[in-house]
């Protein structure tokens, strides 16, 4: 898993500068900063979405998604948790959760992320892998400037979930058709235009109930989409 732990130590590097840019900027340029992120955001999940071949499939498994997501509660645990890492590691703000939260939808919810693990899983050089760190790592200076230190902690579950893909693509990339990639980032980029009303304070989105979306939109379409 060379290209998912150099995205790793990228992020982690990327996101203690902006911890230090931070830190010493003013808040009116922390505004703009954080503006523009919401708006870079919308624009990408956008960008994601009206990529989709099967709108139906996207619609059914992001209600199946978040109605699992706020059956089992995940927003309420995930707080939880993040109130549990502020106080062990004594953390100050409340947008710790945020921080994590956008950092780790920006750098996975991508088909780069997909692609790149069937790329390294079969085994091949993970250029796609280095393309991404770079993006990341510059993306982490932004995120961690203005979400602050939940940004680093991003890299935790950035680590098990891209790794895991990766393992998983090295045992069943043959199986992976090119329209679960596409219809999985679809569903992405609709997470992320959530995310993007978040954090421009638009409209408030408990984006982490939608997440098991993605698992359903992978069974959807490996039943009912058209594979030619």
């Amino acid at each position: 898993m060379t290209g998912t732990l150099v995205n790793v130590i990228a992020v982690l590097a990327g996101g203690s500068i902006g911890l230090l840019i931070g830190s010493r900027m003013p808040e009116k340029y922390s505004k703009v900063f954080f503006q523009v992120v919401g708006l870079f955001t919308l624009v990408l999940g956008l960008s994601m979405a009206i990529k989709t071949n099967e709108p139906l499939l996207v619609v059914f498994s992001l209600i199946l998604g978040v109605l699992s997501g706020t059956l089992l509660d995940l927003q309420s645990r995930l707080d939880n948790l993040s109130n549990r890492l502020k106080n062990r590691f004594k953390i100050s703000g409340n947008r710790f959760s945020e921080g994590l939260v956008v950092a780790f939808l920006l750098y996975c919810m991508g088909s780069l992320t997909v692609l790149g693990a069937i790329e390294e899983g079969l085994g091949g050089t993970p250029k796609l892998f280095y393309l991404k760190s770079l993006m990341d790592g510059f993306s982490s200076i932004v995120l961690a400037s203005t979400l602050g230190i939940g940004v680093l902690f991003s890299a935790l579950p950035l680590l098990l979930y891209q790794g895991s893909l990766t393992l998983i693509a090295s045992f069943a990339a043959s199986s992976l058709s090119g329209s679960m990639v596409n219809e999985l980032s679809a569903v992405g980029g609709i997470l992320l235009v959530a995310l993007g009303f978040n954090i421009l304070e638009i409209k408030r989105f408990h984006v982490i109930n939608m997440l098991p979306a993605l698992i359903f939109i992978v069974i959807l379409t490996s039943l009912f989409a058209n594979h030619a």
